[in-house]
């Protein structure tokens, strides 16, 4: 990634590659695939899609978005009418489920059941966690299958860590990926803020992404 001098270093917004195609299989996400390929096969209305922060789960949410033509959701956002929320569709993706209102919530749930509809739920944790003081609620989420994400192992850290740069159409070398695996927090989340962190100092600085760089960031100098 060079820019030639006098050029502006605009840090323009970018668009993460969200298809099917797009999404990296591996062993600890491969039984969460396996479910949304599954549907409208589902035993029931609902799955709840649980994992890390940054593991994949609104990825497969909008796989299961466009396959099904689903409304897409914010948790904080599930309240009022339910066919506004729905706008139309006949299935709906929540997201970030857990911090949903629990009574627009079991509407949300309840519409969608009695409509042949289907309901799919992301959150960090399985709902039978969440702490819901709404019995009916609490009841049927509880029934609703889990497809759970668990941590990624070093293959998939390093596959992450290539889909994040070339979704910002960086090219960096094996060297710099491998240096910053090794030293950073081993998570998604913390993988997607040291990619931007260096997207954002090397696009100041006009400089190509190399371990020095990477070092910086990695030490909280930028």
């Amino acid at each position: 990634m060079s820019r030639p001098r006098g050029q502006l270093a605009l840090d323009l917004p970018h668009l993460p590659a969200l298809g099917r195609e797009d999404f990296l299989v591996a062993p600890c996400n491969e039984a969460a695939v396996a479910w949304i390929d599954r549907w409208p096969g589902w035993p029931g209305p609902a799955l709840a899609l649980a994992g890390p922060g940054g593991c994949g789960k609104t990825h497969l949410a909008h796989v299961w978005r466009v396959r099904s033509g689903a409304a897409m959701i914010a948790g904080r956002a599930v309240t009022g009418e339910t066919d506004i929320l729905l706008a139309g569709a006949s299935h709906a993706v929540v997201d970030d489920a857990a911090v949903a209102d629990p009574e627009s919530l079991l509407h949300l749930y309840n519409h969608l059941a009695a409509h042949g509809g289907s309901l799919l739920l992301t959150a960090r944790e399985a709902p039978a966690r969440w702490g819901l003081r709404l019995a009916d609620l609490d009841s049927r989420l509880r029934a609703a299958p889990v497809a759970a994400i668990g941590a990624p192992d070093d293959a998939l850290m390093e596959a992450v860590m290539v889909k994040l740069f070339a979704d910002r159409q960086i090219a960096v070398g094996r060297e710099v990926i491998a240096y910053m695996l090794a030293r950073m927090e081993r998570s998604f989340d913390a993988a997607r803020r040291t990619v931007a962190a260096l997207d954002r100092m090397a696009l100041a600085e006009r400089r190509t992404v190399t371990v020095p760089l990477a070092r910086r960031v990695l030490e909280g100098d930028g």
